[in-house]
């Protein structure tokens, strides 16, 4: 370790820094699938008791009415977060009939495109704008692939913290600058590193057959004779590979993390500069809109990446220019596979390892990227989704290959110390104790999300369906078991109806036509 990080890890652990680590702030966004009774894709539209997706605080939708998407607030508890997360689901259910929640980010049972209802957020013109931009996802890369679910997880240290640490290591710059480039160093580690999240938490080894109906296999094999289920026999996490959130057409998109600078003006050209094959789709007529433009990217949310920074936008106000206005806020960790095995997709457990992970990350020496580098970190991504726990796996690292099971010792060994902050902090030792059980995980691959999945498929006989299809009809029981209370209840309402009356006066704002709005909407890049 050099001598910056030991320092840093010392002050952490001293008394200025310590208790301020109580204050680390979360916020969790989940997406699940609407289903029916028989593990089909629903295709009724999004349920009125649920409000407007398009203003809503906690429930909204993701590319499909069908993929909802629960949020909550900013909390600087784990625990907070995960009642809130809980009492959403609860609320759902009882708003949504017979229908259940998929709980698994590999889809359930599809049909072909025209069965996978878009998004739909009213007239309003923000709201036209978010349908026909998934229109063009769809038109772009097919529909089947924006079903999949995830777990977003965003992170942001205290505005304290952050005072602490510049002084301790004696920078007297403005301190927005300082926490951008700190946020920068961690997302540049995060990068190399989150390799490890998607082979100790990666949970979507298979896939239904639904899903891959062109005949191609995509190197996947088939796990029983029927071939009801395709499978990668070592892998991790099939939402992060070829079949999950990736673009061809993205690949060569070199996004650099050096400085803030680059990267706005990297995206910025993505979405400015119009991409052949996208001019071949067309915009399509007023009303029946293709997509929003011919460029690489629609907006910045198409680019496909595990982990994103971010600042809250004001209304109308695109994402780069918020980072341009006032710099790095908090990240978002976009890596996450839905956990079948949990009954909220994650836990307190998970979180923890992730604040250990995300803090060590921040602290670390964050050497700028080279020309290599995003090849090594595409390369070792790919290797561990699709043979995470395959025997001798080596890893690509800046001094040359490396064993994944070394790799990871290394790492979780480093993460110790800031686990050990953690549990100081807070007065216990679950840190390490979670920490202890990724170490196991490391040790014996068949204790990972992804080999039980597969251990229990084989041991009972079960497709990949049937197995999330039981979760989904477990979880839905344990949830619906205890109603809400009925304060909880009552502010879900209040706040479903709130959300109504917001998208009716977003409506009633609209000053411009539609092709005006959106003019003026990317007029804003010419700023940047």
């Amino acid at each position: 370790m050099s001598s910056t990080y030991e320092q840093r890890l010392a002050e952490l652990a001293g008394p200025q820094q310590r208790p301020l680590l109580t204050g680390i702030q979360r916020g969790l966004e989940k997406e699940s699938l609407r289903i029916d009774a028989n593990g089909r894709l629903a295709q009724t539209p999004h349920p009125a008791g649920l409000g407007s997706a398009l203003t809503h605080d906690y429930i909204t939708t993701d590319y499909s009415e069908a993929l909802l998407e629960f949020i909550t607030p900013v909390s600087t508890s784990i625990e907070e977060s995960l009642a809130t997360l809980e009492h959403i689901h609860r609320f759902t259910y009882g708003e949504i009939g017979d229908e259940l929640l998929w709980a698994a980010s590999m889809p359930c049972v599809l049909g072909d495109d025209d069965h996978i209802p878009v998004a739909r957020y009213g007239d309003s013109n923000v709201g036209r704008m978010k349908t026909v931009y998934r229109y063009g996802l769809g038109h772009r890369y097919g529909r089947l692939m924006q079903t999949i679910a995830g777990i977003h997880y965003n992170f942001s240290m205290p505005r304290a913290w952050w005072q602490a640490a510049q002084a301790a290591e004696g920078d007297t710059g403005p301190l927005q600058d300082f926490i951008t480039e700190r946020y920068l160093g961690l997302i540049r580690n995060f990068r190399r590193w989150s390799w490890l999240l998607i082979y100790l938490y990666g949970a979507s080894p298979a896939v239904c057959s639904s899903f891959l109906r062109d005949g191609n296999y995509h190197g996947l094999e088939p796990f029983d004779e029927q071939a009801r289920s395709l499978h990668a026999p070592k892998g991790t996490s099939l939402r992060m590979g070829d079949l999950g959130y990736q673009s061809n057409a993205q690949k060569n998109l070199a996004v650099c993390y050096n400085s803030l600078d680059t990267y706005i003006a990297t995206l910025k050209d993505a979405i400015v500069q119009p991409h052949a094959d996208y001019a071949a789709i067309g915009i399509g007529e007023s009303g029946h809109e293709k997509q929003l433009n011919t460029s690489l990217l629609q907006i910045e949310n198409e680019f496909y990446s595990p982990i994103r920074p971010k600042r809250v936008a004001e209304s109308g106000e695109t994402p780069l220019g918020a980072l341009r206005r006032d710099g790095i806020e908090y990240v978002e960790v976009r890596c996450i596979d839905v956990n079948p095995y949990l009954p909220l997709g994650i836990d307190a457990d998970q979180i923890r390892f992730l604040d250990s992970f995300l803090l060590h990350c921040l602290l670390a020496d964050s050497p700028e990227c080279d020309d290599e580098e995003p090849h090594r970190i595409a390369a070792n991504q790919l290797a561990v989704v699709n043979r995470g726990r395959e025997p001798g796996l080596t890893l690509a690292t800046r001094e040359g290959d490396k064993p994944l099971a070394e790799y990871g010792h290394e790492l979780l060994t480093a993460i110790a110390a800031v686990a050990a902050a953690l549990d100081a902090a807070h007065d216990g030792d679950e840190y390490a104790r979670v920490l202890a059980d990724q170490v196991n995980k490391l040790n014996d691959p068949a204790l990972t999300p992804s080999a039980r999945i597969l251990a229990d498929m084989a041991e009972r006989d079960l497709p990949f369906f049937t197995l999330a299809m039981e979760a989904s009809r477990n979880w839905a029981e344990q949830l619906t078991a205890q109603p809400l209370e009925d304060s909880q209840l009552a502010a879900f309402r209040e706040a479903s109806n709130a959300s109504l009356e917001a998208q009716r006066a977003v409506e009633a704002a609209n000053s411009v036509d539609f092709e005006t709005y959106l003019a003026n909407y990317y007029q804003q890049y010419d700023a940047l």
